[in-house]
């Protein structure tokens, strides 16, 4: 709880309106897309970035924790104040500063959706790479603190690779311009280590971003398959082939089923799973492209190939994998989704693995990822009122990313670590490693009080802190 005149204080900065105190208020503001809670003591929406830093160096002065926070719609309790105290929300920073086409540069405030940046390049010609599927709800400062990716990563990047500059307010309230609109700016690359930084380790209050053409044409496909492990093939088979689709989706037969039972997008019921793969490109290159990944395909196993005709089925076919997570509702009220990565050639084991994982435990697992880069997402089903079926949702998830480590990948491919996978940590880092990053932390907030608990294991183990 935090004293009345900390709060007249914050209320100073922002404004009386834009700070949030009872209950039912920041009730809200307790969760976002993972299994974790916990309420803050407080909610402020600055306006601007000077009253973020303001913000913050009130922290400071009275030493409270403070987390940023976007839409909410982090996967692993990154946005969850585990240690009450103040949530800085950025919804308000929300514009569009600048669209710099001859130079193929765009400046933005943290809080806008990162749907609501293609809507406005696309008049010009142009769009930002990274297209996470929650892109509607989610913000691109949200994007930053995680390195979003999304189904067009395959061929263009992450996040990281598309953001060139960064105004941040660093944990004791001064405001640093990292990066530019020029490339490869002197010193030390910190544009690239603020990019996953989870809001460890300051606030993004501004951003530059690369854009870019559209391609001249896109082709869609939905490739049906009778088998899990035969789509996994096929998707090694093409990367191995030289061929670098824009995207290579891949859903399960949970999947297909929820997504047709909520959105009607055209998959086929009986089918064990389905990749959705676009090329794009120059036009005269489409349909060459087009019929060698479709032979590729068949070789491995497809049962058929089918093409958008148009505008309107390409959306379409794209409307049921940007809903995929909210048509498991359909099935079970809640899921929890794993973010494991490993190479592509693995994916047929990985695949294969993970349904024994779902069976040993006792849990339904939806599959649908970013099949091209080895990105798994498996949606765990579960209802959280079953404390027993919770806890062997959390054990199977764990156990789903020891085996995506094992096979030579990691625990987290887009949606970061946050509080869900700290256990997960020690997998893939060793003590050595992991001691490097808490220095990296200690150097940006000595007194931790940016976000803490995300990201990085306590010393001698975790030991819970959320406040519920």
């Amino acid at each position: 709880m935090l004293e009345p005149e900390i709060l007249s204080e914050i209320a100073a900065i922002v404004g009386p309106e834009h700070v949030l105190t009872s209950p039912e208020d920041i009730f809200l503001y307790q969760y976002d897309a993972s299994m974790d809670f916990a309420m803050p003591d407080a909610v402020a929406l600055p306006g601007s970035g000077r009253e973020v830093a303001e913000l913050v160096k009130l922290a400071n002065r009275h030493s409270i924790p403070f987390t940023a926070r976007g839409a909410g719609t982090n996967l692993s309790g990154g946005s969850v104040a585990s240690r009450g105290g103040l949530v800085i929300s950025l919804g308000r920073l929300n514009r569009i500063l600048e669209i710099d086409i001859p130079n193929q540069r765009m400046v933005v405030e943290p809080g806008v959706f990162n749907l609501d940046v293609q809507k406005a390049l696309a008049p010009y010609g142009y769009l930002y790479a990274p297209d996470p599927a929650s892109q509607k709800v989610s913000t691109l400062g949200g994007n930053v603190g995680e390195n979003a990716g999304g189904p067009h990563c395959l061929k263009y990047g992450v996040t990281t690779n598309h953001v060139l500059g960064l105004e941040v307010v660093l944990p004791n309230g001064d405001t640093v311009e990292l990066g530019g609109k020029a490339l490869d700016t002197p010193g030390y690359d910190l544009v690239g280590l603020f990019v996953g930084s989870e809001g460890t380790l300051g606030i993004v209050t501004k951003l530059i971003l690369r854009i870019m053409r559209q391609p001249e044409a896109i082709k869609t496909m939905l490739v049906v398959f009778e088998s899990l492990e035969a789509a996994g093939q096929a998707v090694s088979d093409i990367i191995a082939a030289g061929v670098i689709p824009a995207t290579l989706e891949m859903m399960d037969n949970v999947i297909i089923r929820a997504i047709e039972k909520t959105f009607k997008a055209g998959y086929p019921l009986d089918a064990e799973a389905v990749l959705i793969i676009e090329v794009d490109g120059l036009k005269d290159d489409q349909d060459r492209l087009a019929e060698e990944i479709m032979q590729i395909c068949y070789r491995a196993g497809a049962t058929s190939v089918s093409v958008a005709r148009s505008p309107e089925e390409r959306d379409q076919l794209w409307a049921g994998r940007r809903g995929a997570f909210g048509a498991v509702g359909s099935i079970k009220p809640n899921y929890l989704v794993c973010d494991g990565t490993v190479p592509r050639t693995m994916l047929p084991g990985i695949l294969k693995r993970v349904a024994q994982i779902g069976q040993k435990h006792d849990v339904l697992i939806g599959n649908v990822f970013h099949a091209g880069d080895g990105n798994l997402h498996p949606l765990i089903l579960f209802d959280a009122r079953d404390s027993n079926e919770t806890g062997r949702v959390r054990a199977a998830a764990l156990e789903i990313l020891e085996a995506c480590v094992e096979a030579g990948g990691t625990i987290t491919g887009e949606h970061g670590v946050g509080l869900e996978k700290l256990a997960g940590m020690p997998l893939i880092f060793s003590a050595a490693d992991l001691e490097a990053m808490r220095k990296v932390k200690q150097a940006f907030d000595p007194a931790g009080l940016a976000n803490p608990d995300k990201v990085l294991p306590a010393v001698n183990g975790l030991t819970s802190t959320l406040r519920t």
